[in-house]
């Protein structure tokens, strides 16, 4: 099969451009064979890698990205690894307890597999902490929506705590909160330092991974010839963790659906603006409202500097304009100056897009699709811990090895098909839309 597309990330993301200049690309310029092949360099198609590596200590494994690791939406995302249900079409996030708690318990296996990676790779705590996270409410609206979450978190018997407008303060510096719902089983990356120290520490003689190397044909001719711009690899397994772009290499048609969300970072803070500002030197919260305005502080490397994140646009072409990244911005410098009024002048030194898969019903995109190919794809809005879990198991399946986990994700259903192009782009741009401007405040 030809693939039709190759990935277009608009934007130059602050997460990756803060960190230093990564070494030189090794770049596929031969032919090659290995046991595994993996295809993509996001979290899905990391894990799986590293899950292989564990099953199977001796067996060659070559990984392909088709950009710069990091440069991609694994590099692109908020950076909060979520636990708990996390469903972007409902009022809270929350959905039926028994799925809720069956998706909680997938969620922290992910979490649980990076935080060994991070470990075993020696990332630190800039890259992947143990922070728990705070669902901020900046209305009565989102109140009531944290009030309902805590009730549905209480059925669930998962553990919370309410915080009130002066703790919100004393946290963010910002007066702009009326209360949170912290939770204490989520992780915080910084998510391109977080895939580039993966994949630093992945690489030995039996773990190759070439990056500027996308896949332009995949084939079968009795095992798997995967060809890039200079090279070629066969293997007889083959793994892609391509999220949406699976529809790129034919599989999943009108099944998943494409949907770009917006962030800005500043520049960074001056002494005297961080003390304007106040508060503690890094932390992070979704909104209230799952279309509202999620907000981090970092400080590290790079120096002190917010992050917001707003705007949901469904795109099928899987790319968006400058144009749109420049309106979009605008949103984002509103949303900074109205919740930091103390920081007047202080202007966004990037700005950029990332690239969400969901499925109709919420589901993912993954099983042996042909002999010998494993799909990790479609994260629903959740790719930092439902990637890692979905690559971890999908490795499973692929080297023969069950597990109960693996078992759960098989008997879900497939992605639901969606309806006529034209109806699910106006139908989910129209619906999104309505629901930021619902989300009134939380914006």
């Amino acid at each position: 099969m030809k693939v039709t597309r190759l990935p277009v990330d608009p934007g130059l993301s602050g997460w990756n451009e803060i960190l230093p200049a990564p070494e030189a690309a090794e770049v596929l310029e031969e032919r090659t064979t290995a046991d595994f092949l993996v295809i993509g360099g996001g979290y899905a198609g990391l894990a799986a890698t590293r899950r292989l590596s564990q099953l199977h200590p001796d067996a060659r494994i070559v990984l392909l990205e088709a950009k710069r690791i990091g440069e991609g939406p694994a590099g692109r995302n908020s950076g909060f690894m979520i636990d708990l249900p996390h469903d972007l079409a409902s009022d809270d996030y929350g959905g039926a307890v028994e799925a809720d708690t069956a998706q909680t318990r997938a969620n922290r296996a992910g979490i649980e597999f990076a935080a060994a990676m991070a470990e075993a790779f020696g990332l630190g705590e800039e890259a992947f902490a143990r922070s728990g996270k705070i669902n901020a409410a900046a209305s009565d609206k989102g109140h009531r929506h944290n009030l309902d979450y805590a009730k549905h978190l209480t059925a669930m018997g998962e553990s919370h705590e309410m915080l009130d407008a002066a703790q919100m303060r004393e946290l963010t510096g910002s007066e702009y909160y009326r209360s949170g719902l912290f939770t204490p089983g989520a992780a915080m990356i910084q998510p391109a330092l977080f895939v580039r120290g993966v994949a630093r520490g992945l690489r030995s003689n039996r773990v190759r991974i070439f990056e500027n190397s996308p896949v332009t044909e995949l084939k079968r001719n009795g095992a798997w010839s995967a060809v890039t711009p200079k090279g070629r690899v066969v293997a007889p397994k083959v793994i892609l963790a391509v999220n949406g772009h699976a529809n790129s290499f034919g599989y999943f048609k009108r099944q998943l659906l494409h949907v770009f969300t917006y962030a800005s970072m500043t520049r960074a803070l001056t002494g005297e603006e961080v003390r304007k500002l106040g508060g503690s030197p890094r932390w992070g919260v979704t909104p209230a409202d799952p279309m509202g305005t999620t907000v981090r502080r970092i400080s590290g490397t790079g120096g002190d500097r917010l992050i917001i994140r707003n705007r949901f646009t469904c795109d099928p072409s899987m790319e968006v304009s400058a144009a749109r990244i420049a309106r979009v911005g605008r949103d984002h410098d509103r949303a900074f100056a109205a919740r930091f009024p103390m920081l007047k002048g202080v202007g966004m030194d990037y700005r950029w897009g990332g690239r969400l898969c969901l499925s109709w019903n919420g589901v993912p995109a993954t099983g042996e699709v042909e002999t010998g190919l494993y799909s990790a794809c479609c994260q629903n809005g959740l790719g930092t811990a439902k990637g890692t879990m979905l690559g971890m198991v999908t490795a499973d399946l692929a080297a023969g090895h069950r597990t109960e986990l693996l078992a759960e994700v098989l008997a879900l259903d497939p992605p639901k098909r969606l309806p006529p192009g034209p109806v699910t782009y106006l139908g989910a741009n129209a619906v999104m839309r309505w629901g930021e401007m619902k989300a009134g405040r939380e914006m």
